[in-house]
């Protein structure tokens, strides 16, 4: 299926609870995708949407923590970036309250496509961040 992505390394931030989560998010939404394109059952699309939706802000906090506990300076920034995503995962599980054809093929792609957006440019920022903060870290446990 085209519309699947598989997992990539150049979607990851060099921190491995991070990027399993990340791994794990792209599965759920390469699984809706699925289910959407062969009409799966209704219950099961929205209790995926609504899994997307707790998942995304449980991965959102955990990265907002690591880089709070190290002072990344643009966490305000990063954090508003990661509101919008939630907003339009929301709006996408109020979209399929009341009907879930409502949900196409077509809106889980935008979503999906904003979050990988998202890994390759806003994220890619905070990684030489956090490396060198884990070399500072790594130096003064020598000591």
């Amino acid at each position: 299926m085209t519309n699947i992505i598989e997992w990539d390394k150049k979607y990851g931030v060099d921190v491995p609870e991070l990027d399993e989560c990340r791994k794990q998010l792209m599965d759920m939404f390469n699984s809706l995708i699925e289910m959407r394109t062969k009409k799966g059952d209704a219950k099961d699309v929205v209790n995926l949407v609504t899994d997307i939706n707790d998942f995304s802000k449980m991965l959102f906090s955990k990265e907002e923590k690591v880089l709070g506990q190290k002072g990344y300076p643009d966490l305000d920034i990063h954090s508003k970036s990661h509101r919008r995503f939630v907003k339009k995962a929301l709006g996408l599980r109020r979209e399929i309250a009341e009907d879930v054809d409502n949900l196409l093929v077509e809106d889980i792609l935008e979503l999906r496509n904003l979050l990988v957006t998202h890994f390759e440019s806003a994220d890619t920022q905070f990684i030489p961040f956090l490396r060198i903060h884990r070399y500072v870290d790594e130096c003064e446990n020598k000591k």
